[in-house]
């Protein structure tokens, strides 16, 4: 029921602890506060599925894009769609949220933002892509924007420069996915790159350079930093189908997780930074305690071992 599609956005993590991810059409959120598990929504078009999930900042709400060109805003609580948002003219493959701000990607190689406080939300369109934009992150500052495409580009946009980039950057040899602003520091983002590429980049965005650059030897399909440590782990694709946790900046491995059988689409970590949790095409969710509460690494009986969810969940 996973689409094992590299392009699209398909796990979210809320600050409430609710674990969202899109199966095909439909929508399902696991409650990390009791375990429960319940579908929250379905599309009903017979060719229509979900292509990208984002959580608003507050956790009330989660945005869906989706194969038909639109983002769905839906109340979690009340399970309802309270906004449906038009004007692209392809699948919705990424989504990102600052503050009201809901910025959406597409298949049509522009981005959207939206002003969700205003009757009118259309706020701008970002057109820097020639081809699909599968990665979409705001700075922890809210300050910039950054979109990967298909197009092996890597942006960087601000609100009050809509007509054109303050940086484009044309490092990576494959499709830009896996974006990750540093939470400690604002100007710090890195970047990892499809098949042909295999490397993870680190941008100055202050002045716009590369400050370092690492091959990891397979596709890199998601990358988070951790909130507490100078750390960050990434998810790959052919041939060790792997999750990795790097010290930054040295970049020292220091864990190879493995597990899945498949490639590692999707990442996304529990609100209080101690849980990852991996989605791949071998239709698994693991859990992958790494910290315990302390923010310690946890005892050696329990680091790094993951329980396994089947995605079939319906």
């Amino acid at each position: 029921d996973l689409r094992n599609d590299y392009y699209l956005n398909l796990l979210d993590w809320s600050k409430e602890n609710l674990l969202a991810v899109g199966l095909g059409p439909s929508l399902y959120i696991w409650n990390g506060n009791d375990g429960s598990v319940f579908q929250m929504m379905s599309l009903d078009e017979p060719d229509n599925y979900i292509t990208s999930v984002s959580w608003s900042p507050t956790g009330s709400h989660v945005a869906i894009g989706n194969n038909y060109q639109e983002v769905q805003l839906w109340d979690v609580e009340r399970k309802r769609i309270v906004r449906s948002l038009s004007g692209h003219n392809g699948r919705v493959s990424s989504l990102a949220w600052n503050d009201h701000v809901l910025s959406s990607g597409s298949r049509d190689s522009s981005i959207i933002n939206s002003d969700l406080r205003a009757p009118n939300s259309f706020i701008s369109v970002f057109s820097g892509h020639s081809q699909e934009v599968c990665g979409l992150k705001w700075s922890v500052d809210g300050r910039k924007l950054s979109s990967g495409g298909n197009d092996n580009l890597l942006n960087i946009w601000e609100l009050t420069r809509p007509n054109e980039a303050v940086y484009t950057f044309n490092h990576h040899q494959a499709a830009v996915k896996a974006l990750a602003w540093s939470p400690n520091q604002a100007n710090l983002l890195a970047s990892g790159g499809g098949t042909t590429d295999r490397y993870i980049r680190f941008w100055n965005i202050t002045n716009g350079t590369c400050i370092n650059a690492i091959d990891t030897g397979s596709q890199v399909c998601s990358l988070l930093w951790f909130k507490r440590r100078q750390e960050l782990i990434s998810s790959h694709g052919f041939s060790e189908n792997q999750l990795t946790i790097w010290r930054y900046p040295d970049m020292t491995k220091i864990a190879d997780l493995t597990g899945h059988t498949s490639r590692v689409l999707h990442l996304a970590m529990s609100p209080d930074g101690t849980t990852v949790v991996s989605a791949a095409a071998d239709e698994s969710l693991r859990f992958w305690k790494v910290y315990d509460k302390d923010y310690f690494v946890s005892s050696s009986s329990h680091v790094y071992r993951s329980s396994r969810t089947n995605l079939s969940i319906r």
